[in-house]
């Protein structure tokens, strides 16, 4: 059986990147539109009534627009339109035991936020656990390629190869569009102080948190919060947590690029009697964005979860353009 997917937006980064895990399979049919009807509602309606499911690829307004228009159409939206909201199935499968089941049942899907995703697989076993309270204040640094700056922040990159553009630290103000997300599915009970940035690089993604183990449960170390979080993603296809954080270091350093192109996710712990560093490793382009709207989509088709994410992504234009893959 073939399953009918409609991406509407695919031209976008998000978009163009789920083609690019999509093509090739023989178990589903890509509906396309023609550039000169792209922004044509007869069109877009016509795909929409014929798709088994459609992701959103779009700005939020557009995707919240889409998404009250169309009440018998099944979604995956990709944008952070509606990550929090009530009635729509949060889509991360290894959020919690149930939730695969979730997406699979639902007609509104939310795939998750690029950053999000990291701070939650690493938070919320460990609050489950009580391994970490709840309402313990939590400090979040992250790096992404600029690649999840969309096609503006790739052209700025592009054209402007100076040092000023090394390094980045952005939202300031504490004010980032992904903290409600990150509070609500974490666990946490405390907003957590998020401090993103982005790299001289197309593609990838650290996300880090800092704790004082007298923060934590009484016995608490690196070695047992590494082991709260093998127990609990033991049996997951895409989440590896690693039993020798110092071996994923190259002369000390930690490199965010070592996932790319893939929908896999490492998580590190390092640490000393008094601290511990969680760090999660991935492509903010894969597990990040449309490598988990393709595992999204198998589930809420009835597919295999790992269809099509064995292998790498295939280059997408936009990757092309930066001679990266």
């Amino acid at each position: 059986m073939t399953h009918r997917v409609f991406i509407d937006g695919q031209a976008g980064t998000t978009g163009l990147e789920l083609v690019s895990w999509l093509s090739g399979r023989d178990d589903v049919t890509l509906m396309h539109i023609d550039e000169p009807h792209r922004k044509n509602e007869d069109h877009r309606r016509e795909r929409y009534a014929a798709a088994d499911v459609v992701v959103l690829c779009l700005p939020d307004d557009a995707a919240a627009r889409a998404a009250e228009l169309h009440a018998n159409v099944r979604f995956l939206d990709a944008s952070t339109a509606h990550r929090t909201h009530p009635r729509w199935t949060y889509g991360l499968p290894e959020l919690q035991p149930g939730q695969r089941k979730a997406i699979a049942a639902s007609s509104r899907v939310s795939n998750p936020g690029c950053y999000p995703t990291g701070f939650i697989l690493a938070v919320k076993p460990l609050i489950d656990a009580g391994v970490m309270a709840a309402d313990l204040p939590l400090r979040v640094h992250a790096v992404s390629g600029y690649s999840g700056g969309g096609r503006a922040m790739i052209s700025t990159y592009k054209n402007r190869r100076t040092p000023t553009m090394g390094f980045r630290p952005y939202a300031l103000g504490l004010e980032h569009k992904h903290v409600p997300e990150m509070q609500a599915w974490s666990g946490t009970r405390t907003r957590p102080l998020f401090a993103p940035s982005v790299g001289h690089y197309y593609r990838g993604m650290l996300v880090q948190v800092g704790l004082f183990t007298s923060e934590l449960a009484p016995g608490s170390t690196p070695e047992t919060v590494a082991a709260t979080l093998a127990a609990r993603y033991s049996a997951e296809p895409f989440v590896h947590v690693h039993e020798n954080a110092d071996a994923t270091l190259i002369d000390g350093f930690m490199s965010a690029t070592e996932r790319n192109c893939t929908n896999h996710l490492d998580l590190m712990v390092f640490g000393n009697a008094e601290q511990v560093m969680i760090v999660s490793r991935y492509d903010n382009l894969g597990k990040g964005a449309a490598g988990a709207a393709a595992q999204n989509l198998n589930l809420m088709l009835g597919l295999p979860e790992t269809t099509g994410l064995e292998r790498e992504c295939i280059a997408t234009p936009l990757d092309a353009m930066q001679g990266v893959k």
